[in-house]
């Protein structure tokens, strides 16, 4: 285990912020990662001499932590205290648009349906933050690229609705948000703006776990999802280990440039 003052100078390419049954195989070494909003454990991985590390996202030491609780800013914080100016997150999510169990939907919007979670880094001032893009079209085209090379069924596209959780939601609620949403999930809120408070480029890959309630047979159950989890694991991770092999040196997109719209106020 090694702190992160240890590694700083250290070139990581990207994090990996994973879900419920997510991991890597052969990690083993971790880094601590003291940030003002808490403490972040890390794992540290090379693919063909990319570099770059794991967090999981409801780990706290013993404890899972429920979507609600996670400390979102303490992550995003530690992804940059990294050096880190990379993100991909691993979400699992219900359908609202019929997409086939076990398929993967890239995201291309959002909407936050939260209501209790620390949602910027600027509790002292306001910043304003474009969301106009708020997924980096550069890591979504790496995912696509992947994802086709491996003839993997997923749908490129398609808003995020992130509710609060941990319960699911009720038939009444799917049926508002399944007019304007085309996933539901707990984790993606307020992951992504932290994200882009700070500047980062930040991508999703969802699995496809169940039917949104009342759209499909019976009730959702958490042993459903993470069984889906388990079947999708190895072509998740080798979407993902591909994304970092490819990774472009160079960013080219506008995230970098998320706070530049005369932001502060």
């Amino acid at each position: 285990m090694r702190r992160a003052e240890e590694v700083q100078g250290s070139c990581f390419d990207i994090a990996l912020i994973g879900g419920v049954n997510f991991s890597l195989p052969g990690v083993t070494g971790s880094i601590v990662v003291e940030t003002p909003f808490g403490v972040v454990r890390a794992y540290p991985f090379d693919v063909h001499g990319r570099r770059g590390v794991m967090i999981p996202r409801h780990a706290d030491g013993q404890k899972h932590l429920p979507p609600h609780m996670i400390n979102y800013r303490a992550i995003i914080w530690a992804v940059t205290e990294l050096g880190i100016e990379r993100v991909i997150s691993v979400n699992s999510v219900g359908t609202m648009r019929g997409h086939p169990i076990g398929s993967f939907v890239l995201p291309d919007d959002i909407l936050d349906m939260t209501r209790s979670r620390k949602s910027t880094f600027h509790d002292d001032m306001t910043v304003h933050v474009d969301m106009t893009d708020p997924y980096c079209p550069q890591l979504r085209n790496g995912l696509m690229n992947a994802l086709v090379g491996r003839e993997l069924g997923f749908s490129d596209g398609g808003v995020y609705v992130c509710t609060e959780g941990p319960r699911f939601e009720s038939r009444a609620e799917i049926r508002m948000m399944s007019t304007f949403g085309d996933v539901v999930g707990m984790t993606g809120m307020p992951e992504l703006v932290l994200a882009r408070e700070l500047n980062l480029c930040y991508a999703s890959i969802c699995t496809v776990t169940n039917n949104a309630c009342g759209l499909g047979d019976g009730k959702i159950t958490a042993s459903e999802v993470v069984r889906t989890l388990r079947e999708k694991q190895e072509n998740l991770l080798e979407v993902l280990l591909s994304v970092v092999r490819s990774l472009p040196e160079k960013r080219e997109c506008n995230c970098m440039h998320a706070t530049d719209i005369d932001a502060c106020l």
